[in-house]
């Protein structure tokens, strides 16, 4: 084996200039993979990260009610649904309970959701209300640290709503919005805080107010319509939601069934993403085979001389694989450290608003995988070398 590597390792130096164009070419392909996963899986992770930051990862509602069916005298009588009574979480406290001592569950918080119209003069908008203890008002948006007016403190009965919302009827922190519920409750309620969260479906139709001030709008004195779950891993949701509907026979819905849009983004991205993967590894295997299989012919009569004092086919064959395995491993390597150091180099680059102006993650550059698949890589682009060198008649390479 060490002969072996010797004669490899001489045929690689004997032209260091090819061999260094050939190492430089591989490790070029090895970087555009290591940057293209690196961007593809940073902007799936930002995609994400952006999304769960703003909305609950775990829903647990009220089953959905269906018509009982009923006999009467060997005939079948659908019960009637009631629509009026308000679906709601009945022993929300247990479940509070059961769910903040489920592992990964970072914050449970209970709500009250219902629709509601403000009016303001002649100017009348729908909005989603949410309910919320006072103390959780952060718990699924952090409302807090975006508000661009007032406070976030509910307790007092007031209203925390979005900006778009605030500029379509003209809402002044203090002032008063008269507030007219689903159920046809009616409530002055004054301004608290202005947020601007980025997101227009909160910012333009979604307000929250205190889960007690909201009871009597929508007609809940004990239970609540919704308990929102946020998980320090929310690639867990569906297996969170799972055990949470076993073990509470509510309805549990992940986040990530409520964004099937953004799971298909970033399954297509990823599709894309592994076809350009593709074609760098192709370009390797192509670059690496077509240098060895050069190599093989100019050396015909060195590989005959071989032969002819003995050396074996499967030596010969051996000698240009382990060459090919060489130049991906050092290739790869290479390819991969400098990949590194210039997505290390792109995400440090800001935009004035201090967020990176390249969604890349580093750490995700799929190095491991990059290094395993242009070695392999290398190893089969050498066979078709490997195979031509063995062939090689001693005879009339050295009449050659």
């Amino acid at each position: 084996m060490l002969f072996l590597s010797k004669v490899a390792f001489r045929y690689l130096t004997s032209n260091f200039m090819q061999t260094a164009l050939l190492i430089s070419g591989v490790a070029l392909s090895v970087l555009v993979f290591v940057f293209i996963t690196a961007l593809i899986n940073g902007l799936a992770l930002y995609l994400t990260a952006e999304v769960t930051s703003k909305i609950a990862h775990v829903e647990l509602e009220p089953p959905n009610t269906v018509a009982r069916i009923l006999t009467d005298n060997d005939r079948f009588v659908a019960a009637p649904v009631s629509t009026f009574r308000r679906k709601q979480v009945r022993n929300w406290q247990q479940v509070l309970q059961l769910a903040e001592d489920m592992p990964g569950v970072t914050i449970v918080s209970p709500s009250i959701d219902g629709s509601a119209f403000l009016a303001r003069g002649e100017a009348v908008l729908p909005v989603a209300i949410q309910g919320v203890l006072p103390d959780k008002v952060d718990a699924m948006a952090d409302l807090s640290s975006n508000l661009i007016e007032g406070n976030a403190d509910l307790s007092a009965g007031g209203l925390l709503v979005g900006v778009e919302l605030a500029e379509e009827l003209n809402l002044k922190v203090g002032g008063p919005v008269l507030m007219r519920s689903e159920r046809g409750a009616e409530r002055l309620v004054p301004i608290t805080g202005i947020f601007k969260s980025g997101v227009s479906s909160l910012d333009r139709r979604t307000a929250y107010i205190s889960i007690g001030a909201a009871r009597p709008l929508f007609d809940l004195p004990n239970g609540v319509t919704k308990i929102s779950i946020k998980l320090a891993d929310p690639d867990t949701a569906r297996a969170v939601a799972k055990a949470l509907q076993d073990a509470t026979g509510l309805k549990a819905t992940p986040w990530q069934e409520k964004n099937k849009t953004l799971e298909e983004a970033t399954d297509a991205q990823g599709r894309t993403g592994l076809f350009i993967q593709s074609f760098a590894m192709i370009a390797i295997i192509i670059s690496i085979s077509s240098a060895l299989l050069l190599s093989s012919y100019r050396r015909r009569a060195e590989i005959g001389i071989m032969r002819a004092v003995g050396i074996s086919r499967s030596f010969v064959a051996a000698v240009f694989v382990l060459q090919g395995i060489f130049i991906g491993g050092i290739a790869a390597l290479l390819g991969a450290g400098l990949g590194y150091q210039l997505c290390v180099i792109l995400a440090s680059f800001q935009d004035a608003d201090g967020r990176a102006s390249l969604p890349i993650a580093p750490s995700e550059g799929g190095y491991f995988l990059v290094i395993t698949l242009t070695i392999i890589g290398a190893a089969v682009a050498a066979v078709l070398p490997a195979r031509a060198a063995a062939s090689v008649d001693p005879v009339d390479a050295i009449q050659q």
